[in-house]
């Protein structure tokens, strides 16, 4: 138990109550993108598939159409480098935390995959997730996905909410607290247990140029710069031990 998280959190409840209906009051609401959520760059049977699951940013709230989202820009950037074809599919649902996603993806239909990425956390930083269930519902979801998708679960970092300019002092510096907490948990996870979960961060949104019309989502070239980011770090090096693989079977 984070006990100064806790204390601060109580003494400031009253004003982050009022700020945190205030700014879902004042914060326009942006719909999830439409569309395919699954697509394919270049031609042939796939040699790689990427599926992203989570909460707004696989919806692709910020942009119109999913191929317009992350889990498209990904494969579109994994195909440039590689000029092979790359699939990609994306599950995702605006505003749900971890443990109700794992009851949808235990209903879903999901295609193949090689890596899955989760893109998770801001909802349950602003629910106020205790870490103990989040790390819980964790392991519940490699269990949920271990079977079809055997390669360790990839762990976006939680968004620095504390740079996010839409909510007010103090509550944006609460949350960007709770928000590091959860992504420490995601770091600790990754080192304990790398058969299982892999953990990805990418450079933080500062260029506004980048967001949505919200001010809080990223736009259609926000995703391309995350993606841009993940396929030259440890995306690629995912894709390269896969045709290293390959080659050697």
């Amino acid at each position: 138990m984070h006990l100064p998280f806790w204390l601060t959190t109580a003494l400031l409840f009253p004003v982050l109550l009022y700020q945190g209906k205030r700014a879902r009051r004042d914060t326009p609401r942006l719909p999830e993108a439409q569309g395919s959520p699954g697509g394919q760059y270049g031609e042939g049977v796939p040699v790689f598939r990427v599926l992203v699951i989570g909460e707004s940013t696989a919806a692709g709230v910020g942009v119109s159409t999913h191929d317009q989202g992350l889990a498209s820009q990904l494969a579109s950037q994994l195909h440039e480098r590689s000029g092979e074809p790359i699939a990609w599919h994306t599950f995702g649902v605006n505003g749900i935390r971890l443990g109700e996603l794992n009851e949808k993806l235990a209903k879903a239909d999901l295609p193949e995959a090689d890596v899955v990425l989760l893109s998770m956390g801001v909802n349950d930083t602003t629910g106020f997730t205790p870490r103990y269930q989040f790390r819980e519902q964790l392991w519940a979801l490699r269990e949920l996905l271990s079977q079809r998708y055997p390669a360790p679960v990839y762990l976006l970092s939680v968004p620095p909410m504390h740079l996010f300019t839409a909510p007010p002092s103090p509550l944006r510096h609460v949350m960007g607290w709770r928000a590091r907490q959860l992504d420490e948990l995601y770091r600790n996870l990754a080192n304990q247990s790398p058969d299982d979960f892999r953990y990805l961060t990418y450079p933080t949104i500062t260029d506004t140029s980048l967001l949505a019309s919200d001010g809080y989502h990223p736009s259609e070239k926000g995703y391309r710069a995350i993606a841009v980011a993940l396929a030259n770090g440890n995306m690629e090096l995912a894709y390269s031990n896969l045709n290293s693989n390959s080659d050697a079977a």
